[in-house]
């Protein structure tokens, strides 16, 4: 199933603003629902120039660089234009934003309760701007949002802005039905609100993962207007989903997805800002080539804003350049604000430290040459879980990384924290890889670190038994399971090693003897020994078999025919 998203909002600045200046700002506006926020923002500034008393201009252009997260530009327009003559307490809405953000929020209801206090009876927009600021608060009140949004309606039920804006609130708290229903009846109250209908494609797209119909929802947008962008950029979006849930469909619908992001960059401009998120979509696309080639042209355009650094320490690792990666991760997490910083920056940071502590001796065997820098790295990579759940489904590749370098505790690490998902997508693999590198792990072992890892054992059971729970006739679940118990040495353990080994032999053995692998003809012996050694103490005519099947597949088994004659005696 895939996860629901957190659905992004666009700002304050989507929506009808006073009829007064609707004329004057009509082409920021289009610009603003269309995403080329650069224009929006030289058109605003000019507008500014030209009519410096009017408040609400102030408001549009604060709201851009909230959506920008320019948190301290927005603040300098908002206070700006708090002291116009005409709509200034639109300013105030802005400000209390800020406020949410900073998690202020009895000033920012302050800021709110003056804003209504002066509000005429006929005010609506107000109430809608305040919905929108709790919305897309970096700290959202969506039930906030949605009692003011109500309000709105009282007054004016309408209103497709407050339909759209209500639709959010109901998406951020993750009632679809009821958002579905509210961005429906915007879009039929103003057909012109194609946001609206977009969201109806997104709302298909991850509630229901149902990508056909979400595309056509993008198509019939594109019918009605072949030129709005975030058409194309949902449909990017929703081909690079499909393509990650339908992988043998991959490659033809991720460069569907790449085509249609290119089409929406040419619609909007290629502002850092814009470039940026063209960044983010590489990484969800995982076309890393692409990403470096982004970053390095970020870099001419802004050399001092750390983001960018963010992308140039992802697509240096995925491109092999292990200690650009580190030093890229790490000044970024030194200039950025630890607030803004996500799973995945302290997932790579692991990942470099990991490539840069790993080496090979002579004899091809891998080697930790900082074992405290290893260690650091474990811990960013249990941190990423710990910041984001979802990201352990990236975990297997990692922990089979490892494993092929035969580093098998670190390995089984790796695959544990990617089974505390409880919708890990490789729940199966995790669960097995995670057995099998503990195992591993301890069969390298010195005897007197052995006696030690009896936990780590039982911890390799339990990820065996949810194998089985998951494929009860996986084969070889059932026979590690049962190695796994011979090491635990305990009467309980010796009795589980024998029901794995039997259930081993079922379902080996049903597949006809000419139809076994020297692998599972080898296996078979072991498990026949190995159980008859157990049986031969508690049920002997038990073990008198298992010896003998022994026997027909190893028939110089010098074990197997003394233990058969010390039975049959």
């Amino acid at each position: 199933m895939i996860k629901i998203e957190k659905f992004k909002f666009l700002g304050l600045s989507l929506l009808l603003f006073g009829a007064a200046n609707a004329q004057d700002a009509e082409q920021a506006k289009r610009a603003i629902d269309a995403e080329k926020y650069q224009n929006a923002k030289n058109n605003l500034k000019s507008l500014i120039t030209s009519k410096s008393d009017e408040g609400k201009n102030y408001f549009l252009l604060g709201d851009v660089y909230l959506k920008q997260e320019e948190q301290d530009s927005a603040a300098l327009y908002f206070n700006k234009g708090k002291n116009a003559k005409r709509d200034a307490e639109y300013n105030l809405i802005g400000l209390a934003h800020i406020d949410l953000n900073n998690g202020n929020t009895s000033a920012a209801q302050a800021k709110f309760k003056e804003v209504e206090d002066d509000m005429r009876r006929k005010d609506v927009e107000q109430y809608v701007y305040m919905g929108r600021a709790y919305i897309n608060s970096d700290k959202p009140n969506y039930d906030k949002a949605i009692a003011i949004l109500k309000k709105a309606l009282e007054k004016d039920s309408k209103n497709a802005q407050a339909y759209l804006s209500l639709g959010d609130a109901y998406v951020g708290s993750e009632m679809y039905n009821e958002a579905y229903k509210a961005y429906r009846t915007a879009f039929n109250l103003d057909n012109s609100v194609l946001r609206a209908k977009l969201q109806l494609g997104v709302i298909t797209k991850n509630t229901r993962a149902a990508f056909p119909e979400a595309i056509k929802e993008f198509n019939n947008i594109l019918a009605i207007d072949s030129k709005y962008g975030p058409a194309y950029r949902e449909l990017a979006e929703t081909y690079s989903l499909w393509a990650n849930t339908d992988t043998s469909k991959y490659n033809e619908y991720i460069k569907k997805a790449l085509d249609y992001y290119e089409k929406y960059m040419q619609l909007t401009d290629y502002s850092l800002n814009s470039r940026m998120r063209h960044a983010d979509f590489l990484v969800l696309a995982k076309d890393y080539k692409a990403l470096e080639a982004e970053a390095k042209k970020m870099q001419e355009l802004d050399k001092v804003n750390p983001r960018i650094l963010r992308y140039l320490s992802y697509s240096a690792y995925e491109n092999g350049n292990y200690e650009g990666s580190l030093t890229a991760m790490e000044e970024f997490i030194a200039k950025v604000d630890p607030n803004r910083l996500i799973a995945r920056d302290y997932l790579y940071l692991g990942l470099a430290k990991l490539a840069s502590t790993v080496s090979t001796d002579e004899e091809g065997n891998s080697i930790i040459t900082d074992q405290a820098v290893f260690d650091a790295a474990i811990e960013d990579i249990k941190k990423a879980a710990e910041m984001d759940i979802e990201i352990t489904n990236e975990y297997n590749a990692i922990g089979k990384k490892l494993f092929k370098q035969r580093l098998y505790g670190p390995a089984s690490i790796v695959f544990e924290v990617a089974t505390t998902n409880p919708e890990n997508r490789n729940a199966f693999y995790d669960n097995f890889y995670l057995a099998y590198s503990i195992y591993y792990d301890h069969v390298n072992k010195s005897e007197e670190d052995r006696k030690l890892n009896l936990e780590r054992l039982m911890v390799a059971d339990g990820a065996l038994t949810k194998v089985i729970e998951l494929s009860p006739e996986a084969q070889d679940a059932f026979l590690f399971k049962a190695r796994i118990n011979q090491y635990m040495q305990t009467e309980e353990a010796y009795v589980e090693m024998a029901k794995a080994y039997d259930e081993y032999v079922r379902i080996v053995s049903a597949k006809g003897a000419d139809q076994l692998s020297d692998g599972e003809r080898k296996n078979l012996v072991e498990a026949y020994s190995n159980a008859g050694a157990y049986y031969a103490v508690i049920e002997k005519e038990k073990a008198v078999e298992y010896f003998t099947k022994a026997l027909e597949l190893a028939p110089e088994d010098e074990y197997v025919k003394n233990e058969l004659e010390r039975l049959q005696k």
